[in-house]
């Protein structure tokens, strides 16, 4: 018996929700065309809406809400660790190498700071820590102090480049709330 993939995005989503669930949709709509990501419509007008007003029939709109719900089964998250996306991947292998960091990885931490009382931090480092846990994911070596994994399992980090901005994004189901900067939280 074949398993289907849960269908998390419809014709019915709003463009602001997709992207919002599945940040990497941003590629796909733009590449076909669809740059209202970034617009205020994109709040209350629905894919099939948005598609349909940039000249897009049915079957187009179907394929593309399917792409959409590929990109979100493959990205699912592992709730008992980080995980980083295929698109933030990319993004740290090439940082890594354009700073000629051939022997570094990726330290995710939690700090204090920031307008809601604590804030993330990513940045390269080459010390191994004794209470560091080693988690691999998309083929990035990612350390994170034991102290601070409980707050960030099931925690996704995504790369988006979009007319907003370009940066590190960060999804954490533990944060209770965060402020409008999006890097802190408590």
């Amino acid at each position: 018996m074949k398993q289907q993939t849960k269908q998390l995005i419809t014709k019915d989503t709003t463009i602001g929700d997709a992207v919002q669930q599945v940040p990497e949709a941003v590629e796909i709509l733009i590449a076909e065309g669809i740059h209202c990501v970034g617009c205020g419509a994109a709040n209350w007008e629905t894919l099939e809406q948005g598609l349909a007003g940039h000249g897009k029939n049915e079957k187009e709109i179907k394929t593309m809400i399917d792409k959409i719900n590929k990109l979100a089964s493959e990205q699912e998250r592992n709730p008992d660790s980080i995980t980083i996306t295929k698109k933030a991947s990319k993004k740290v292998k090439e940082l890594l190498k354009k700073d000629k960091k051939k022997d570094h990885f990726l330290r995710v931490e939690v700090i204090s700071g920031g307008c809601s009382g604590s804030k993330y931090s990513l940045d390269f480092d080459n010390k191994h820590l004794e209470k560091d846990v080693v988690i691999k994911s998309n083929g990035v070596e990612m350390r994170v102090n034991k102290e601070t994994l409980d707050m960030l399992k099931g925690t996704e980090i995504d790369y988006v480049d979009s007319l907003q901005g370009s940066g590190f994004k960060i999804s954490n189901p533990n944060a209770e709330n965060s402020c409008g900067c999006g890097d802190s939280f408590n």
